[in-house]
């Protein structure tokens, strides 16, 4: 498979040629690792989530998951709805 076939082209599998010619952090020049070492992570462009843990069938969780990357978003928005249909949250 090509790196532009790849499931995520920006982001694709290593080869060996990646792995034989990556260097290690401790290789890197002074000046970038004061760059890597120093980034904060911004704001928060949403409100943040809560994590939880919940106990759900296992053909729930395999419904959820089989309908692919963003599974967990569609079950909050799923769960939203739900809510929202009691009258127990209010729209967003």
């Amino acid at each position: 498979m090509s790196r532009a076939d790849a499931p995520d082209a920006e982001n694709p599998e290593w080869t060996e040629e990646d792995m034989r010619s990556a260097m290690s952090f401790s290789e890197l020049p002074d000046s970038i690792k004061r760059v890597i070492a120093n980034r904060k992570r911004g704001p928060q462009k949403a409100a943040k989530k809560v994590p939880v843990s919940i106990r759900l069938s296992p053909d729930v969780v395999e419904g959820l998951r089989a309908t692919g990357e963003g599974w967990q978003v569609r079950a909050d928005e799923a769960l939203r709805s739900w809510l929202e249909k009691q009258e127990l949250v209010g729209n967003r």
